[in-house]
Order: structure tokens, then sequence, then C-alpha cells
């Protein structure tokens, strides 16, 4: 059976039992009709953090665009990982866990306000480098550079480094192929002072070629540490403006907080004007950076908190075992109930803005949040009862803030708006009417 139908026989259910019992309002059962993921940002990075006590399952999307020999990637890490540890993802399980904890727009359709019915529930850690010849198989204590393990898995050809100083890591580089942005030694400098090591992968053009793949495909990694970070400051080295970050946070207990920087819920539940079903990824993309700047550029937002066992409205299906499996998350036994909580969390971000790599936290707070947009329908048809003129008078009303919520989510021109809502003129009431009334 169709989805949608399903859910109007639902509504229909919840409405027989509750009606008798609930004062009439004028709205209907509503549903997911669009949402915003991250192929609305095309600089957007991708990272899915599977996490259950000190154990952690890293998954790094790569959107590299370019030529592939010419691709590398370096990240911290806190530990050695060892080729048994490191594994290609599955592309397609990104594109699903972002579809499912998308910000999304629902819609609503008033009924007839002759028929009493009740109101329903409204409803970066990494840096891209240029690499040429391969690396060296030694390590050259001359620099303070160790390889602490090598390998190759899948189209990826895997070094494990561990330095003393930053110049001589960035010299190892250099030596070996490796063309590292001006200013790598500076920020490499404090991930050796902690002691993490450096991850570096590279393409295997050889395998890449054999297996004919069309796009670099997600490397993940296992390891246990009491560390809990994202390192994102690598990952400035190249870049000229802003960036967006999407992190996927996963965990049996609840919601994943960031604990170095405020995090703050992106707007949510506000009704806006029709039209922006037509255009709602311009929406959301002027709302966010409004709220961006509205909160000086220093904050990361909450986009979704969800108990994956189900979603209400769903902007795609939950997940299955199998695909949260492929998403890193090692914890669920088979048969039993399906304990992952999500947490999306989006953060634009410059050098100075975020100077710090990003800390979390696993929490036990199961409160449920989602971007939510609502857009109303009026009721199209015949009127034939005496609630006629009060119902539109509602529907004006309400069309009227909707217009002026998004003036103030978008900081959009109000009479542009207005223009594109296209809505009748409003009729004006004799002002001595409410003093009798």
């Amino acid at each position: 059976m169709n989805k949608i139908y399903k859910i109007l026989i639902l509504c229909l259910l919840i409405l027989a039992v509750i009606t008798p019992f609930a004062p009439y309002a004028w709205a209907f059962c509503g549903f997911y009709v669009a949402k915003a993921d991250s192929r609305l940002y095309n600089e957007a990075s991708q990272v899915i953090l599977a996490r259950d006590g000190y154990r952690t399952v890293l998954t790094m999307a790569n959107d590299y665009k370019g030529e592939v020999k010419d691709f590398a990637l370096v990240v911290p890490v806190p530990v050695v990982l060892t080729e048994d540890q490191v594994r290609i993802g599955e592309p397609k399980i990104i594109e699903r866990i972002d579809a499912f904890s998308a910000p999304r727009l629902v819609e609503y359709f008033d009924e007839n306000p002759c028929t009493y019915y009740p109101r329903g529930t409204r409803g970066g850690g990494d840096i891209f480098l240029e690499s040429a010849p391969e690396p060296e198989a030694q390590s050259d204590k001359t620099l303070g550079v160790t390889i602490e393990s090598r390998f190759t898995v899948g189209e990826y050809d895997i070094i494990i480094l561990s330095a003393k100083e930053s110049d001589g890591l960035e010299t190892w580089l250099i030596q070996n192929g490796y063309q590292i942005p001006q200013g790598a030694s500076q920020l490499l400098q404090p991930y050796i002072r902690q002691n993490l090591k450096f991850f570096v992968a590279k393409v295997n053009l050889t395998e890449f070629d054999r297996v004919g793949f069309q796009s670099l495909r997600p490397l993940m990694m296992a390891y246990e540490s009491p560390r809990f970070m994202l390192p994102i400051r690598l990952g400035m080295i190249n870049a000229t403006g802003e960036q967006d970050l999407i992190v996927y946070l996963l965990s049996p207990q609840g919601q994943t907080e960031i604990t170095n920087y405020r995090t703050v819920k992106i707007p949510s539940n506000i009704d806006v004007p029709e039209f922006i079903q037509n255009k709602f990824a311009d929406f959301y993309q002027a709302m966010f950076q409004t709220a961006y700047k509205r909160e000086q550029k220093r904050v990361a937002f909450l986009e979704y908190a969800w108990n994956m066992q189900g979603c209400d409205p769903c902007a795609a299906d939950p997940l299955t075992p199998e695909e949260l499996k492929q998403a890193g998350v090692f914890w669920l036994n088979p048969g039993q109930p399906t304990n992952v909580f999500i947490s999306r969390v989006h953060v634009r971000y410059t050098r100075e803005t975020f100077p710090e790599d990003l800390q979390f936290q696993a929490t036990g707070n199961q409160e449920l949040f989602q971007g939510r947009y609502v857009i109303n329908h009026p009721y199209k048809g015949e009127i034939t009862c005496d609630l006629a003129e009060a119902y539109q008078e509602s529907v004006q009303e309400r069309q009227e803030q909707e217009i002026k919520n998004l003036a103030r989510l978008t900081n959009w021109d109000i009479n542009e708006i207005r223009t594109q809502a296209n809505l009748p003129p409003v009729k004006e009431e004799p002002w001595w009417r409410r003093l009798w009334n």
C-alpha cells in the first residue's frame, strides 16, 4: 500500500478515537515532502562516528574531485592502526544516513472548517595533498619520522607514521613526493605534541584501474582510545573560505554532544509560505546562513537527534540492522531492539572561528529533535456553514505570520516574499467592529 495512504489511514484512526473528546481546530494529518541533505553544500565533508565506550568506528566520505593520481589523505589518529582495523566503506550508506537525518519540509491540508477535526501534531578531519612517487619504505631517524605500518586496502595504499617534530614530518612527506601546502608544519605540531599518529592514504592506481571504479570510496577505521575527537584543523590548510562539515554521531545511549564549542538547535517547527515547497533548498541555505551569522559564526548546529528505531515524519526509511553495521555500528545483537541514537551536527567553520578540533562526549539524553518546517494548505472547497468568515480570517492571519517567519529566518526582503506568496488582498475590517465585538 502506498506510504502516504498508510499515513492518512493511521491519522483517520487516531481521529476516530480522539475526536469526541477534543475541541475543534482547522488542521489535518501531514507528511514529509522534501529534505535538505548534504547535496545542498558543494564543499561539505561528511563523517560518521559510531562509538560505545572507548571503541570507535570512523567513516570518512571522500568527495575529492580531480585526478585520482593527485589524491592523498592525511588524518591524525590516536593509535597505530593495522591492516585489520581499516576497511573500505559502502558509499550508499552515507547517502542513506544523510537522507534519514536531513532537515525536512512537511505539509498539512486544512479540512473543511464545517467538519470538526482536532489539530494534528505538526505533524573535516582531513587534508588533501598532491602525491607523486611511492613513499620510501623506511624510517628516517634523522627526521624523527617512523613508518609504524604500511598496507593496501582496496584502492588505497596506507602508511601509519609517527613523528617527533613537525618540521621533520613535513620534510619527510616532501622528500617522499607529497606536496605539502604552506603552513602544514605549524598545524602538524599540536598533534605531534599529543603523541598522535598520522594515517596517510593515497590511491593505488593499478588497483583503481583494475576494478574500474568511477569514484573513490569511503575509508573506515576501527580503534580503541579514550580520546573522542575529530581533527578538523588540517582540513583548513587548503581552505579559501568557509567549509561545511556534517557529522553523524551514532551511540547506544543518547545524544552525542560537542564539549568545546557551543551547540544550538537549528530553528525548527516553523510555519512557512506554500511557495517554499518549490524552493526548499534555497530556503534552507538562506535560513542556515542567517542563523550562522546570528550566532557570530562560532557554534555548531544540531539538525537531527532521534532513536533510529523510527522517525516522524520520515525523510527516508530507518536504516536496517545490516545498514547500521555498514555505518560502523558494532554493538547490535541479533533479535534485540535497535539501540542506536543518531545526532546530526552541522558545522560551518574557518580557521579563525574554530581554532580547536572537535571534542565529543556521549550522553544519556534521549530528547528527540529535527529540523522541520511546515507548509499549510488552506481548504479550497465550498464552505457552507457560519464558520466561513472566521476560518478565512484565521487563514489570513496564519499566512501573514508565515511571511514574517520567512523574512526573519532568511533575511529575505519581506515585500519580495509577499510577491512570491501571491496571496489575495487582505479585506480590511472596519476598526470599530472589533470594539463593538
